[in-house]
């Protein structure tokens, strides 16, 4: 009988094999950071349709427009790209900025939608600067203990 190695199956072999999932393979700190992320977006994106839609609307309900810029990274930080991660976490100033101006401006349940939104933002940005920062240390990490990959 020949000798299996890993790499090799039979050929009539016809049991499924396992799909190999990119987020099980991930370390366990990239993995909440990217769910954090994630969850405080699609949280700021959700907030910012059901705010300006049904909630409190204002005027026409054209303000539902600062949702589409916080879709566009969604597939970048699903795909766990770096560069959106950094970009993002400079984006969101602007919905924080918004958060501040409208919890100090309006009253009532658009002064709480707005604190919510605060604090999504501050999620969304320690999540985005954590893994930034955790995948630079580990990839500073690998090159510094093999220094022919340099």
């Amino acid at each position: 009988m020949p000798v299996m190695t890993p790499q090799t199956t039979p050929a009539n072999d016809d049991t499924p094999q396992p799909i190999h999932d990119v987020s099980t393979s991930l370390p366990a700190m990239v993995r909440w950071t990217r769910a954090a992320a994630v969850g405080s977006l699609l949280g700021l994106i959700f907030l910012g349709l059901a705010w300006e839609l049904v909630l409190a609307p204002t005027g026409n309900r054209t303000l539902v427009i600062k949702v589409l810029p916080l879709a566009v990274p969604l597939i970048g930080l699903l795909k766990n790209r770096m560069y959106t991660y950094r970009w993002v976490s400079l984006m969101i100033w602007l919905y924080f900025i918004e958060g501040v101006i409208r919890a100090s401006g309006d009253q009532g349940l658009s002064a709480t939608l707005a604190c919510i939104e605060i604090a999504l933002c501050v999620i969304l940005f320690a999540a985005c600067s954590a893994h930034v920062r955790w995948r630079l240390y580990k990839a500073h990490q690998s090159t510094a203990g093999n220094p022919a990959k340099t």
